[in-house]
C-alpha cells in the first residue's frame, strides 16, 4: 500500500490503451489499494492506473467525500448538453483549461469481488468519470481542447519546469 508517483505527459503508458482485468488476484488488490491511497491526497478527484504506470483498466475517485474505485470501467452514458468546464490533470501539472464535458455520466464496471458496479454522477463526478475513462483509452484532456487552446497548452508544457 503506497501513494504512487504520478506519471507525466510524455510517458508512453499515458498514451497506451489499457488492458482489461481478466483475473482479480493479489496484484489487482494491491493496485486498488495504491489507487485509493494515491487519490486520497488533497486536490485529487481521480487517478487512473496508467497515471501510476500500470496499463490496466482501473481508476479511483475522490469526489465530495466519496472515495472508491472501479475495475474495467466503461463509460456507458453521458447526457446533457456538453459544457465548457475548467479541468486539469495530475499528469499535466500546472495547466488548467476549459474542456467540453457532459454534465451527467454513468460508468459500469466491477469491484474486487467481481460484482457489477454502476457509478453515476453529475458535475465534478461526471467530469471525473469522463476524464478517468479517457485515461484508460490513452487520451489526455489536452487532446479534447480546441486547436487554438491545444497549441497554447502544448507551449505551456514545453515551457514547464517538469517537462
Amino acid at each position: 500500500m503506497t501513494v504512487r508517483q504520478i506519471r507525466l505527459f510524455g510517458d508512453p503508458v499515458l498514451r497506451s490503451p489499457c488492458a482489461p482485468i481478466d483475473q482479480i488476484d493479489d496484484g489487482v488488490r494491491a493496485l486498488v489499494r495504491d489507487l485509493v491511497e494515491t487519490v486520497e491526497l488533497p486536490g485529487r478527484a481521480g487517478v487512473a492506473a496508467p497515471q501510476i504506470g500500470v496499463g490496466l483498466r482501473a481508476f479511483s475517485y475522490n469526489v465530495d467525500g466519496r472515495i472508491g474505485y472501479v475495475l474495467n470501467p466503461v463509460l456507458v452514458d453521458v447526457s446533457g448538453e456538453p459544457e465548457l468546464i475548467g479541468e486539469g490533470c495530475l499528469s499535466v501539472p500546472g495547466l488548467w483549461h476549459e474542456v467540453l464535458r457532459h454534465p451527467h455520466a454513468t460508468v459500469t464496471g466491477i469491484d474486487l469481488d467481481g460484482d457489477e458496479v454502476t457509478l453515476t454522477g453529475d458535475g465534478v463526478l461526471a467530469q471525473a468519470l469522463q476524464h478517468e475513462t479517457d485515461h484508460l483509452d490513452g487520451t489526455l484532456y489536452i487532446d479534447r481542447l480546441d486547436p487554438a487552446t491545444r497549441r497554447i497548452a502544448m507551449r505551456e508544457i514545453r515551457e514547464s519546469g517538469w517537462f
